[in-house]
């Protein structure tokens, strides 16, 4: 392909926690599932280095560029930083299917596709382990976002996957970080009775985050024993979803949540979804994120989802989702 009509396009999907988050941040195991919207970042040749993204549209001409204004261009600086970039010319523009700030990892979605299709575009094609980290260590480093390992693994990996974060409950430079255990479950796993549904109420996952991380830090016991339930729970979890043990996978999910949300992780919109999914019948219910808004996942082994979905609805829900199993990071173009 000629240079002027070369083309790179790369997308990554969301991802929603079903079971044991948040402990990736602190060495343990979490059972989540991709969803099937996408973050898409696209390069094309231009003359100089150009940003675009929700019809707006930033150029770079140097370093001094890439510090943070507080605008939507600010992940693709961050990620443009870290690669000790520019020169480059060509146009990078982005969007997502994914609300941002939903709880479904929308923002690193974007870092994913966009550090993707930037290496790509320099020829570059590191393994999923190595892309992962990479996009964790640019939100945690230059972003500033404090985060576990989830939403990087999930977004590169895709899939339905038990992860094991053993080992990573400290942060290290990144020469010295091991990588995740990834087990995809999809192929073992007939049906995932799950639905999701959207607070409609924007969220920080880093404020809910940063003051559990300091508590765990400082030893506190209830989060120190929390999460290492939490872990347990992750483990138990995974053989109720293997076997359809919707029971026993249920009680695991609320009680996930309620060790989360007695140490103050989840918030007034997450409790009045969770309350309602589990008045109309769910056998569990929990954040599929982090809290104070984003996105809770129910349980839900019956075909007909309608009187979840109206019991959401009526409780503040904004929007509803049954989980599906979605592919990792893709080339879709170029490369």
């Amino acid at each position: 392909m000629s240079s002027d009509k070369r083309r790179v396009v790369c997308s990554a999907p969301g991802r929603a926690g079903i079971i044991g988050n948040p402990t990736d941040m602190y060495g343990g195991a979490v059972l989540s599932c991709s969803v099937g919207m996408r973050a898409r970042a696209t390069v094309t040749p231009a003359s100089e280095l150009v940003l675009e993204t929700s019809g707006q549209e930033c150029r770079i001409a140097n370093r001094d560029d890439l510090r943070p204004q507080g605008d939507s261009f600010d992940l693709a600086r961050a990620i443009l930083d870290y690669m000790r970039l520019p020169p480059l010319k060509c146009h990078v523009s982005y969007e997502s299917e994914i609300p941002l700030r939903s709880g479904l990892s929308g923002s690193t979605a974007l870092v994913v596709a966009l550090l993707q299709a930037l290496l790509a575009w320099r020829g570059e094609y590191p393994n999923r382990y190595q892309l992962a980290e990479r996009a964790r260590y640019i939100e945690l480093n230059y972003l500033k976002v404090v985060c576990g390992y989830q939403d990087a693994y999930m977004c590169t990996f895709g899939g339905l996957n038990y992860m094991d974060f053993g080992g990573k409950q400290f942060y290290r430079h990144a020469e010295a970080e091991l990588f995740a255990t990834i087990e995809p479950l999809a192929d073992y796993v007939r049906e995932l009775p799950l639905l999701l549904g959207f607070t409609g109420v924007l969220h920080d996952s880093g404020q809910v985050h940063r003051p559990l991380r300091e508590r765990w830090l400082e030893g506190e016991a209830t989060v120190v024993e929390g999460y290492r339930r939490i872990t347990e729970i992750a483990r138990l979890g995974k053989k109720a979803l293997l076997t359809a043990n919707w029971p026993l996978l249920g009680r695991l999910m609320n009680e996930n949540h309620a060790i989360q949300r007695d140490l103050g992780g989840s918030g007034e919109s997450n409790e009045k979804l969770i309350a309602s999914a589990l008045e109309a019948g769910a056998l569990g219910a929990k954040l599929a994120g982090a809290g104070h808004g984003g996105t809770i996942i129910a349980l839900w082994p019956w075909s007909d989802t309608s009187p979840l979905e109206e019991a959401l609805s009526r409780a503040g829900a904004s929007a509803s989702y049954r989980l599906e199993v979605a592919p990792g990071v893709m080339l879709e173009g170029g490369g």
